[in-house]
């Protein structure tokens, strides 16, 4: 039986510990959520030699173990707890070359909690273009570790990494400084007031409740030990980080040296262009529309392979089972036609995140949230809010966790309330068939009208966010002064393995997430749209041959089938809100989408196509494609339903509707209470509807 022991990896953000987690894990790793609260967990599998298997936590990025925000907590919370099931047998701090001095704070603090620490110097290439040299054997001695020198880039080091992994029970545990030096007598009362603890554990704890509030813990309780003021333990804080960069400046004086005349500046000349106060907002405009336009063209093959496979799937279904019944046409009406309406957009989907992944890689995404602070500072937000808001491109509710590092409760709570204007790629399914049923193909200086139409939708959003930010921040009294602090990692050249790793990654959550909600909305919806109450559905034969005597047999089965659906149950409720929604250009079919959508934005394309492909009796019209059966329905006077007006509000509709059942309880968990998500929902849904119906009543 093989053994598995608890890797924690911890690091300052931009150090480089997505990819030395990549490094040790491969695709052997999962997302979930720590317990009780909703920040990102990165776990995997790490195979090391003789049968151990190392369980890897990838925990979030923090500066220091004096937490400030929800994210850098979860990495003190399980450093202090021993009982946690994820309590780290070894911890391996990664730093960047560059910034040791920096790194080596957070280093220090671990350390001196008496767990088994490695310390991993992330990025050695570049030490030789930037004139820094170790000495590795000087830094081990004075620091009570073992080192790891690491290149991700040119995979050198990780086998070295994994051997100190595998072997930390030869590691030091001494601490790198006596912590009590900073004030004898306080901690001479804590040591007798708990005699059998450790004294800087006891006083991460003590500091932990100052910074943070009260926290329930069970292996100490401190709340009686009250002999400092908080403003008090907060210079006593500032004195012990004084006394730790004393050593660490004492360390690197004898372990590192940098020559800074041959480090080649080429960041500040970047800088210089990228974050200019015209040119910067030029680039970054021009760096959009080359990314919808790519989406648009790249992704047309792979798009029209999935379409004709799934196509023939459909009527291989059919054919396979020649007796027909209702568990083929399930199969064939229902799960494929509805999960083959989703599959389509796996290609532009995984784009979005390929362009993401490599922004965000190269250190352009940090310079994007500098650049943007100046404007949204007038809106009521910070720099900080940003990052919600980009990362709310890919989906809302990660987007809505990470304005946990905001500190300022109303600035989080604006940016919480707006971040789901941000084009989720749940969105993005919908944009494209709809953009493609009413947008023209044709360019105009090299851009297609459809790939401007896509790009105007997520500004558009972005506009809407940012302006409801600014009434909020208006309406919301509570004062509000904070400063704006981004690091701006140096520029790289993105690691084809991260950015492959997190495109996979995401998309694959994309899919088994949307995936599990479609495939159960699709049978539920195909059991609605196969079976209905009274005897208009099941004498739907009868009354359609007796009006419609003088129709052909194929003709006579397309409208049985058609008056079928519309008396079925999810017809009855179509026709029960097509009142509402008519003045907005919809059908009750398009109702239906609105409806069933609300689990998740994107179940509307597997919506249509199951209810098309139940609508139809002609067994080649069931397996056209999706794009093909919306373009040719029709009103009973002849006329489209899918026109340049309706499917401008119905692109506007979802551009501002929350739509999202998840995001919904998201925000109330993480602002403790039903008032604020109910107001979001009831405020998107009201801008939403006049919006569409703005539009449709003047395009129309």
């Amino acid at each position: 039986m093989s053994k598995q022991l608890n890797v924690a990896l911890i690091g300052n953000p931009n150090t480089g510990k997505t990819s030395v987690f990549n490094a040790l894990t491969g695709l052997n790793q999962k997302v979930g959520n720590y317990p009780g609260i909703t920040v990102d967990k990165k776990q995997g599998v790490c195979r090391l030699s003789r049968g151990v298997k190392a369980h890897v936590l990838d925990l979030p990025g923090t500066y220091s173990l004096n937490a400030s925000s929800l994210d850098e907590n979860v990495v003190i919370e399980l450093l202090l707890n021993k009982k946690d099931k994820d309590y780290p047998d070894v911890a391996v701090i990664v730093s960047d070359v560059e910034n040791l001095k920096r790194n080596l704070l957070l280093f220090t603090q671990v350390k001196d909690l008496k767990i088994p620490t490695i310390l991993v110097i992330n990025m050695s290439d570049v030490m030789t273009r930037k004139g820094i040299s170790l000495d590795i054997d000087i830094l081990e001695q004075k620091l009570h570790t073992k080192i790891a020198l690491v290149s991700t880039r040119k995979n050198s080091g990780i086998q070295e990494l994994k051997t100190l992994i595998e072997n930390y029970k030869n590691l030091s545990t001494q601490n790198c400084l006596d912590t009590s030096t900073i004030d004898p007598a306080y901690f001479d009362r804590l040591k007798i007031a708990f005699p059998n603890q450790d004294l800087y554990k006891l006083w991460l704890v003590i500091t932990q409740d100052v910074n943070f509030g009260k926290i329930t813990r069970q292996e100490l309780d401190v709340s009686k030990f009250k002999t400092k003021s908080s403003s008090e333990l907060k210079r006593l804080q500032q004195k012990e980080a004084i006394k730790r960069y004393q050593f660490i400046n004492n360390v690197l004086k004898e372990g590192q040296n940098i020559d800074r005349s041959k480090a080649r500046d080429l960041r500040s000349k970047l800088d210089k262009i990228l974050i200019h106060k015209v040119w910067g907002y030029v680039i970054f405009f021009i760096i959009l529309l080359a990314i919808f336009q790519a989406i648009y063209d790249w992704a047309t093959f792979p798009m029209d392979l999935i379409d004709t496979t799934f196509a023939g799937l459909a009527e291989w279904v059919k054919t396979a089972f020649p007796n027909g019944g209702k568990v083929t046409d399930l199969v064939a009406e229902g799960i494929v036609s509805g999960i083959g309406g989703i599959v389509i957009f796996i290609p532009q989907i995984a784009f979005l995140f390929l362009f993401i992944s490599i922004l965000e890689e190269s250190g352009y995404m940090s310079r994007v949230v500098f650049l943007m602070d100046r404007i949204m500072r007038r809106f009521g937000l910070s720099g900080k809010s940003l990052v919600p808001l980009i990362s709310g491109t890919a989906c809302a509710i990660p987007a809505v966790m990470a304005t946990r590092n905001i500190e300022n409760w109303k600035e989080r709570l604006i940016t919480i309330l707006v971040t789901p204007f941000t084009t989720c790629s749940a969105r993005l399914p919908v944009y494209l068939i709809i953009i493609a049923l009413v947008i023209p193909e044709g360019y105009i200086f090299g851009l297609s009208y459809q790939a401007l139409t896509l790009m105007l939708l997520y500004l558009i959003g972005f506009a809407m966010a940012v302006l409801s930010a600014y009434v909020l921040d208006r309406v919301m009294t509570t004062n509000r002064k904070t400063f704006f602090v981004v690091e701006m990692p140096n520029y790289k050249l993105p690691l084809l393995k991260n950015v492959c790793i997190t495109v996979f990654e995401k998309t694959k959550t994309f899919v088994l997430e949307a995936g599990k909600i479609i495939l159960a909305i699709s049978i539920i919806l195909w059991v609605l749209a196969s079976y209905g109450p009274g005897q208009k559905f099941k004498n739907a034969e009868t009354i359609v041959a007796n009006e419609f005597s003088d129709s052909s047999a194929t003709d006579l089965d397309d409208r049985v089938a058609a008056y079928k659906l519309e008396h079925s149950y999810i017809g009855l409720i179509g026709k029960t809100i097509e009142p509402a929604i008519k003045p907005l250009g919809y059908d009750w079919k398009i109702g239906i989408g609105l409806v069933a959508s609300f689990a998740a934005r994107e179940v509307f394309v597997g919506t249509l196509a199951t209810i098309y492909s139940v609508g139809s009796a002609n067994e080649n019209e069931s397996i056209d494609t999706i794009k093909t059966k919306m373009s040719n329905e029709t009103y009973a006077d002849g006329s489209k339903v899918f026109t340049f007006a309706s499917g401008i509000s119905l692109l506007l509709f979802y551009a501002f509707a929350m739509q999202c059942m998840s995001t919904l309880a998201i925000v109330k968990r993480e602002t403790k209470s039903w008032k604020w998500p109910i107001l979001q929902l009831i405020g998107m849904s009201i801008i939403a509807y006049l919006c569409a119906l703005i539009a449709f009543q003047i395009l129309k």
